[in-house]
């Protein structure tokens, strides 16, 4: 990507630095800053992993998992199959052209050689570390409210008919009821993901021009 946007990108205000430690210190600042931008955007889809293995723990999906190819790290298949999801409307609602214009703006906005850490960038950086558990509550609350609901039903059943092993009847239908209702809220996940990622997108520009 950095190769492509090369041509696009007007390098006017670059600030020379003649000496070695001082370069090599910019260098590393530059690329720190690049990884913020990214780390950025990988905390919304960590957010939507662990929304997928919230669920996936209350239907009694914890053992099964599966090979995350991106990571090498074991997910739970809810937890993979939300982030596919996320994956296809990031792509579809073109969310990605503001991460080409944000790598863009960025030298704009911060030119090379002359980023810094401060207060309000640190401080940017702290809420989009705590808005990835938000966005978790935000995408599994329908669906862990239902689990939960069911859960309290069949613990009021075992003290009400003790003849039925609730074990053995909880457990397929804990997983029937979750994937229904995945179903009926994937209209509403779609839209809050639209929402999430057009305030990350500003968020990320707000973080730029903090520094």
């Amino acid at each position: 990507m950095s190769i492509i946007l090369l041509p696009g990108i007007k390098l006017e205000n670059i600030h020379y630095i003649n000496e070695l430690i001082p370069f090599g210190m910019g260098i590393m600042y530059e690329v720190m800053l690049g990884i913020v931008i990214g780390l950025s955007v990988r905390l919304i889809f960590a957010g939507i992993q662990l929304a997928g293995q919230i669920i996936g723990f209350q239907m009694g999906f914890a053992i099964a998992n599966i090979l995350d190819p991106l990571t090498s790290d074991q997910l739970p298949i809810i937890a993979q199959f939300y982030n596919l999801i996320a994956l296809m409307i990031f792509l579809t609602i073109n969310a990605h052209h503001w991460l080409f214009r944000t790598m863009v703006d960025s030298f704009r906005l911060i030119p090379p050689f002359t980023f810094h850490f401060n207060n309000s960038f640190v401080t940017h950086i702290m809420n989009l570390v705590s808005y990835m558990f938000i966005i978790a509550i935000k995408i599994a609350a329908p669906v862990m409210v239902v689990l939960l609901l069911t859960s309290v039903a069949f613990g009021l059943i075992a003290r009400t008919v003790p003849q039925m092993n609730v074990f053995v009847v909880a457990m397929p239908l804990k997983i029937l009821i979750g994937l229904l209702f995945m179903i009926f809220t994937l209209p509403i996940f779609a839209r809050v993901l639209n929402e999430i990622f057009i305030k990350v997108g500003a968020d990320i520009i707000m973080m730029l021009k903090s520094v």
